[in-house]
């Protein structure tokens, strides 16, 4: 009887936690729209002329959606330039979610990385060296190119191909993380 009690707690324990974590997802969603709603009110448009205000915080690239959601559950800092991601996979052609899969492995998104530094994704920091830059959108940039002129254009496309010169010391760990938040965000 016990036993029972206990798997019993523990399973209504787990609801509650799963139910939690929607509840504050959708707070989060709630929080967006709040913004819209206030952008609109600030800016002085009517009701019935909203459809630009809309426009301006939706997107029609369902890989900004899905980067956003990832960064979104995360409480990741990355949330609002979702939209550079892509924009910087596109230009460079590579996979959208590698950069951001990077950077969950590299500094749970950024939330564990040298000060002021906006280096997410461990680029140029061994031993005392820190490689910094102005901003997220400037980091997403230069590593991006980076990606695409050191790895990509060298036949180095696969996380595990990229992790023998991104990080050579790794046994696979670090390829493993990066697929495994490859599929996340999926």
């Amino acid at each position: 009887m016990y036993l029972i009690l206990n798997i019993v707690c523990f399973t209504t324990a787990k609801i509650l936690l799963n139910h939690t974590n929607r509840l504050s997802y959708y707070r989060s969603i709630m929080d967006d729209l709040s913004m819209i709603a206030s952008a609109i009110s600030d800016e002085g448009i009517s009701p019935n002329d909203t459809t630009e205000i809309l426009q301006k915080y939706q997107t029609n690239d369902i890989r900004v959606a899905n980067l956003k959601y990832f960064f979104r559950k995360y409480n990741s800092p990355l949330y609002d330039i979702a939209h550079v991601f892509v924009e910087k996979a596109d230009e460079y052609t590579f996979d959208y979610r590698l950069l951001p899969a990077i950077a969950m492995q590299e500094s749970n998104l950024c939330k564990y990385i040298p000060d002021n530094s906006h280096n997410c994704w461990g680029w140029g920091i061994y031993g005392n060296k820190v490689t910094r830059f102005n901003s997220y959108e400037e980091a997403i940039d230069t590593i991006s190119r980076g990606i695409k002129k050191n790895y990509i254009d060298q036949g180095l496309t696969t996380p595990e191909e990229i992790m023998s010169k991104y990080t050579p010391p790794s046994t696979g760990s670090w390829a493993n993380g990066v697929n495994t938040f490859l599929k996340v965000i999926e």
